[in-house]
């Protein structure tokens, strides 16, 4: 047994149980939607103006230095996708590369990624419908809009939404997938009317200065500022292609269609990102951007667009539950493989016979998602989301180039590129993002993974069905 926990053979696919085993229905279709569906939310839709608060114009250097960790990022995971095509993401695989300690942190790092990330978009949502209400003249009691935090009691509109969304992963994976297409291509049109009517209104003077507040992370008050701060926290609108490596178990054809899902939506939504950016930061002093809780339909209305700023208000509320879609599917998932694992209690691994899905599962995901979304900033939500992701994709880095080494000889249906650079970029580009950002991210983050330690010795090591197999497997001294 390694000092890290046993590792679970490549070879050891899904679980023979068919109670146990998730259903193959998805296609590259679908895959490519649930990525851009999981990148393009939150992320462009309100943090533009968070990240535009913390480095000036310099946002759009925040959205490329986030977009290329997270590309380095996305060929890692390409690779290992189609090499061990079962659902779990970067926990499945440090679970066959590093050991069962090391699965646990990230399997916990994901848990804690992909609740607060549905929680994040879920108060961005709020936000968006706030604005689109009002904008008719309809205003709800500022007590059920805010959390305690903004001087409210909960913020309804995210708990509603969080909760809406559960009930319908719980219905099926591909009936979900399915309508997030259709959401999909709803959130594509609305950004790239933005960018039709707020590019021609494009100011170089709201560039200058392009980078107030310089380029590394720094304390500034309550918030940290710079070009680092910043695309610490926008990292949090480019991940999303991980959660398409958690359906590698659902997916049809694993070896074509994930490296298509991945890649693909990676590549198509770094543009929409930058192009998005440009056209809000040139349209309007970052300042006013900044303050604002929907800023591209605040650039709208200042641009004399009333309509369109109502309509790409109204888009913002079909398409970001795609967003929370995808994400409360990878984090089920996570939970799913975990206790198929032995390391959750194994009552969460079971599957509807009926719809394919782990319904026990998915009802407690969204159960905590709607708690956190109900009661927290969206900011200090998304930065511990953050932490959560960059140690994931620390973790896949590592593998892909330890696997590179131990097993050159396994068939790879997606190679990576140049892999030991690719690699060793996307492993210290996630650490410097990582200490970029906020302290007290960084304390809480390390806070909870020590809660995940504790739980991990005093129930999920003496219950893990890896090491029950090493055990059984010792023959007995005589």
């Amino acid at each position: 047994m390694a000092l890290l926990g046993p590792v679970k053979p490549i070879a050891q696919g899904a679980a023979s149980d068919p109670g146990q085993r998730l259903r193959p229905s998805l296609s590259w279709p679908h895959l490519i939607a649930l990525g851009i569906g999981a990148i393009v939310g939150t992320g462009i839709y309100t943090l533009t103006g968070v990240g535009a608060e913390r480095a000036g114009p310099a946002v759009i250097l925040s959205f490329a230095i986030a977009g290329a960790v997270c590309a380095c990022a996305a060929l890692a995971y390409a690779e290992l996708a189609t090499m061990i095509p079962t659902a779990g993401s970067a926990y499945t695989y440090s679970y066959s590369v590093l050991g069962e300690t090391i699965a646990w942190i990230v399997g916990w790092s994901l848990i804690l990624e992909y609740s607060l990330a549905c929680s994040t978009v879920a108060v961005g949502w709020s936000g968006y419908l706030v604005g689109w209400l009002e904008s008719t003249g309809l205003h709800l009691p500022a007590a059920i809009l805010n959390g305690p935090h903004a001087g409210g009691i909960v913020n309804l509109p995210a708990v509603m939404v969080s909760l809406a969304i559960a009930a319908m992963l719980m219905a099926g994976t591909r009936e979900s997938a399915t309508l997030n297409i259709v959401l999909v291509v709803i959130k594509l049109v609305a950004l790239a009317a933005f960018v039709a009517l707020a590019l021609p209104a494009f100011d170089p003077a709201h560039l200058h200065p392009f980078m107030p507040y310089g380029f590394a992370s720094h304390a500034a008050g309550n918030s940290t500022q710079g070009v680092m701060a910043a695309a610490a926290i926008v990292f949090f609108a480019f991940y999303g292609f991980d959660a398409v490596a958690t359906s590698a178990e659902e997916a049809k054809n694993p070896g074509r269609d994930l490296t298509i899902g991945i890649i693909g939506s990676m590549a198509l939504c770094t543009s929409i990102y930058i192009l998005v950016a440009l056209a809000a930061i040139g349209a309007m002093p970052f300042i006013e951007l900044g303050n604002s809780p929907e800023p591209l339909a605040l650039v709208l209305r200042v641009l004399g667009h009333p309509f369109a700023a109502w309509a790409i208000a109204g888009a913002a509320l079909v398409a970001l539950p795609s967003v929370i879609l995808v994400m409360m599917y990878g984090q089920s998932r996570i939970f799913f493989v975990m206790a198929r694992d032995g390391l959750l209690p194994r009552a969460l691994a079971k599957v509807s016979p009926r719809t394919g899905a782990p319904v026990l599962v998915t009802g407690i995901t969204g159960l905590f998602v709607a708690a956190v979304a109900g009661f927290f900033r969206l900011d200090e939500i998304a930065e511990l989301a953050n932490a959560g992701t960059l140690v994931a994709f620390i973790a896949v880095g590592l593998c892909m180039m330890l696997l590179r080494r131990r097993a050159p000889e396994i068939p790879r249906i997606f190679r990576c590129p140049a892999p030991y650079l690719v690699g060793t970029m996307a492993v210290l580009g996630c650490l410097y993002l990582l200490s970029s950002l906020p302290e007290k991210t960084l304390v809480r983050f390390a806070i909870w993974n020590l809660i995940g330690l504790l739980v991990y010795a005093l129930y999920g090591r003496s219950r893990s069905l890896l090491v029950r197999d090493v055990v059984s497997a010792v023959p007995v001294q005589p």
